[in-house]
């Protein structure tokens, strides 16, 4: 048990401490680890855990955490509490170092621009993570893909708001499905 401890808390400490651009930046990097790494969960239970982990209030790399960890540990909230730890530590760690030092730095040329150069990436790890959850278990069949094409037009081209996208894509759900 101590082992599994160990292996999740630095997986998800090296999660947190690479994974720029937020919870969706980090999947591709959180699916790796738990799925093609250490082989802690399946692509199907990978799937499922990011769909609840949307649908649950919170940032959803901390939710993917917390639900990883409790799988990985046979169902023991201690390995949850780890995962989470560690995922958010490096986060806890880096905010107070900027913080001591932003007003020293924020004039350097340098530094603006890492802070420039993480947008791109940020994007990369964004689009990888999307490429990543277009597989066989959310894309059923042609409907799901017209569902997701329809939205994108919706939100691309007629600028709609994502209430009403939430609204027009569960209607159409239930009407082909």
């Amino acid at each position: 048990m101590l082992n599994i401890l160990i292996q999740l808390f630095i997986t998800f400490f090296k999660i947190g401490l690479f994974g720029f651009g937020g919870g969706y930046a980090m999947l591709s990097m959180i699916q790796y680890e738990v799925v093609e790494a250490h082989q802690w969960l399946s692509i199907k239970e990978f799937t499922d855990i990011v769909a609840i982990s949307q649908s649950t209030p919170g940032p959803i790399a901390i939710n993917s955490a917390t639900y990883i960890g409790y799988t990985a540990t046979g169902g023991n909230v201690t390995g949850a509490i780890v995962a989470t730890f560690a995922v958010c530590l490096p986060s806890i760690i880096i905010m107070l170092i900027i913080c001591k030092f932003f007003l020293v730095f924020r004039k350097n040329k340098y530094f603006s621009a890492a802070l420039g150069g993480m947008m791109p990436a940020a994007i990369g790890l964004i689009a990888a993570a999307a490429l990543m959850l277009m597989n066989s278990y959310n894309f059923v069949d042609y409907r799901s893909l017209i569902i997701c094409m329809a939205s994108f037009v919706l939100s691309y081209v007629f600028k709609t708001g994502i209430l009403k996208i939430i609204i027009f894509a569960g209607i159409l759900g239930y009407i082909l499905f």
